[in-house]
């Protein structure tokens, strides 16, 4: 056991995302979080969508993010793992940012066991989805075919696609998060009980909603859903016993 140690979690940060107006501001609280963990961090992860939009060529790589990307390599030079989880906007990590930085990526969710407590850990945007439209568009993104034709879009028009793309999304709209919509409908909640039918997990971890949510499943079963760091600035702590949710703000 590691009685000072810690475990952090936090997802949809949305670097770079055209559609807002505090992209700075919100890398630096970032970047400050980043700096402050690490004292105490056994490990971090790192839910998804961390940058609005990824996408990696052979010879070429998003431009900015400097800050996060110099303050993750330095933590994981320091010998602490950071764990890089793949959302819906940076779903096209390749092998710079590993080779970069140190950080173990996944494309999948992953199930875990920390300090003896069993884990599934994952972005969530497509656990329990049965919109056959969205099921499409994800299975396009993950085809290689279509990434390699993506590739040959020079990056001048492909980031300026993939950015109106992003305005024309919910988040260009103003509208950062739906609320809760009640355990009927929200579809992670249905996937972690359906799940807990065949096996057990002492939490769900999750992202992509930007709702902040710690929510009973069962007796030892919980459901975490991070929040965000566009208005919510919440992030997850455990230390081998308990989970909390907390505003960095």
């Amino acid at each position: 056991m590691y009685p000072t140690k810690k475990i952090y979690f936090a997802s949809d940060v949305h670097l770079g995302a055209e559609a807002l107006s505090h992209n700075h501001e919100r890398e630096l609280l970032f970047v400050k979080w980043l700096h402050q963990i690490k004292d105490d961090a056994l490990m971090i992860f790192l839910l998804g969508d961390i940058f609005d939009f990824w996408f990696e060529y052979r010879k070429v790589a998003p431009k900015g993010f400097v800050r996060v990307l110099g303050a993750i390599a330095e933590i994981c030079d320091s010998g602490i793992p950071v764990h890089f989880f793949t959302g819906n906007h940076d779903i096209w990590v390749f092998d710079y940012l590993p080779h970069e930085t140190g950080m173990i990526i996944h494309h999948e969710p992953w199930e875990t066991e920390l300090w003896g407590k069993k884990f599934f850990l994952a972005h969530g945007d497509d656990l329990g989805k049965t919109d056959k439209k969205y099921q499409l568009l994800t299975n396009l993104f993950h085809n290689k075919l279509a990434q390699w034709f993506f590739a040959k879009i020079h990056p001048d028009l492909s980031f300026r696609l993939a950015h109106y793309w992003s305005k024309s999304s919910r988040l260009g709209h103003g509208i950062v998060a739906l609320g809760f919509l009640g355990e009927q409908r929200e579809q992670q909640l249905i996937f972690a009980r359906n799940t807990l039918k065949e096996k057990h997990f002492d939490f769900f971890v999750l992202g992509h909603r930007h709702i902040v949510l710690d929510f009973q499943l069962t007796e030892n079963s919980k459901l975490i859903i991070l929040g965000d760091w566009i208005k919510n600035c919440t992030y997850g702590v455990y230390d081998g016993i308990t989970f909390r949710l907390v505003n960095y703000k």
